[in-house]
Order: structure tokens, then sequence, then C-alpha cells
């Protein structure tokens, strides 16, 4: 059977209210629903009624935080010059980019945990980044 969608990023965290308050303030995803598991962590939702986006699992030690073989999650998004003063207020450092030929505009940056998140946004959105 071949894959037909991505289902879910998981990421591994040493301190869980922070990582809940990136995800929340800046990509507006939010807990909801998941199974009594064994360990604590979260699941995270863009909107209610759908389908889990990114997991969250906690309680692991700084040294278990370690890059693997995937490079970033990617997300779409919308109100790109919103998600820039956020970041600028935070301190958060980013690069902004814009794809050759397709305008897409991709933004990267770090959660604290260290794991690399990329923003795309529509074209359209070009004069409000500037």
């Amino acid at each position: 059977m071949p894959a037909t969608a991505m289902n879910h990023f998981t990421i591994l965290t040493d301190d869980l209210d922070k990582t809940l308050a990136f995800y929340a303030e800046l990509l507006d995803l939010h807990p909801g629903a998941r199974p009594p598991f064994t360990f604590p962590g979260a699941w995270l939702y863009a909107r209610e009624g759908d389908d889990p986006i990114l997991h969250v699992i906690a309680g692991k030690p700084k040294s278990a935080l370690v890059k693997g073989v995937i490079d970033h999650m990617a997300f779409s998004g919308r109100d790109l010059a919103g998600i820039l003063k956020k970041l600028d207020a935070r301190g958060i450092e980013y690069d902004l980019r814009q794809i050759p030929d397709y305008g897409t505009w991709q933004l990267f940056f770090f959660d604290p945990n260290d794991a690399k998140i990329e923003l795309d946004f529509d074209s359209a959105e070009h004069a409000q980044a500037a």
C-alpha cells in the first residue's frame, strides 16, 4: 500500500511547557486528544476536528535531543509579516527565502529543542513581508 499523505512528525523535548507555548504562539498549534500513554507528551492540532500534525514526547533528557537524518519539518502558513514580527520580538533567528520561478516564500527557524521548522507562504504575501 503506498503512502498517500504525511500523517505527523514527532519531536522530543525536555521542557513540555516551553515547547507547547512555542508551537501555540508561533504556529497556532494546540494540544488535543491523545491516548493515555505511560509517558508525558502532547498531540498538537492545527484545527479542532482535524488529525494531529505534531506529536511531542516529553520527559527526555537534554542529551536525548539529538538531530537525526531528517533535516526539517515543513508546514503551510499564512500571515508571513505576522510571523516575522513574532520571531523578531522573541529574538529568534530565521532565514527567509523565495523560490525562484515559483515565488513561494520559505521561512526557516528552530524550535526550543533545536528542531528545524519550515513555513511555506504564498508568493502573494511578498508585499507584506517586505
